[in-house]
């Protein structure tokens, strides 16, 4: 305890002077004091190390095409730079040279060989759909592990069927509608052909049709085309170039019993 007395007797604290330019606030009440500590100073030697926009006279911009396997572009190293200084204005943990080359080429992990394996399984399968085969075993499903190794085939599954009258469907059929019917031609269409009452019609997230619109609503409705429809109730148009539409009915039958059905196709 002597020891320790003696040095702190010997050290000298200096006097406390506060800052001039440091602003508190007194009271709840007082507004919060702005912050004096900027970078002002530093922008504006940031700002005098530019170029004059006149010495840019005729300077162009020109793109160059993305390549992350040619190390002497710098591509990566710019990305990984550019990308770590935007993290870390925003507090995200930067990430390195190879996390970033994965990320900015949507790299997925793969062996050569397995990848050659695969293609050539998938192209064998393709020769068959390009011959018309129809028979379900004439295809196969491959079970492949390189690294026991294990090579596996199994015929593959049929899509389940649903009924739909005296007629079945799988999830690969579809109703198809030509010539842009509006929406009571559709509705009339799977009653006289199937029996079925219209109970919804939508198309995306967008429900063209519902009996609970009003009766104002569905009589102005009715009488409009499906894409015209579309794009009222969606309030935007029809991408340039589209064909055709996906469009999903829900369907009841006599005794108000829900019936699964195919989507549509709406072609244009």
């Amino acid at each position: 305890l002597d020891h320790i007395a003696k040095v702190a007797s010997s050290i000298k604290v200096p006097e406390f002077v506060p800052k001039t330019n440091v602003k508190v606030q007194i009271n709840d009440n007082d507004p919060p004091p702005a912050n004096e500590d900027n970078d002002e100073e530093d922008l504006t030697k940031l700002s005098a190390s530019l170029p004059a926009p006149s010495s840019l006279a005729g300077f162009r911009l020109v793109p160059v095409e993305f390549e992350k396997d040619d190390d002497t572009n710098h591509h990566i190293d710019f990305i990984t730079a550019a990308s770590n200084l935007r993290a870390m204005n925003y507090g995200i943990e930067p990430a390195d040279r190879h996390k970033t080359k994965q990320i900015a080429g949507k790299i997925i992990p793969a062996i050569a060989t397995t990848t050659a394996l695969v293609t050539g399984l998938v192209c064998l399968e393709l020769y068959k759909v390009i011959d018309g085969k129809k028979d379900l075993e004439k295809y196969k499903n491959g079970f492949v592990n390189l690294a026991l190794p294990f090579f596996g085939f199994s015929d593959p599954i049929a899509a389940p069927k649903k009924k739909l009258g005296e007629s079945s469907w799988t999830l690969w059929d579809r109703f198809e509608f030509r010539g842009d019917p509006t929406l009571a031609e559709m509705v009339d269409w799977f009653k006289k052909n199937h029996n079925l009452d219209v109970n919804m019609v939508s198309q995306g997230v967008v429900m063209l049709w519902s009996p609970f619109v009003g009766k104002v609503k569905t009589q102005e409705r009715m009488k409009l085309p499906i894409s015209k429809l579309v794009e009222l109730i969606g309030k935007k148009p029809i991408a340039p170039g589209t064909t055709h539409l996906v469009v999903e009915t829900l369907l009841c039958d006599e005794e108000g019993e829900d019936v699964d059905v195919p989507y549509s196709l709406v072609y244009m």
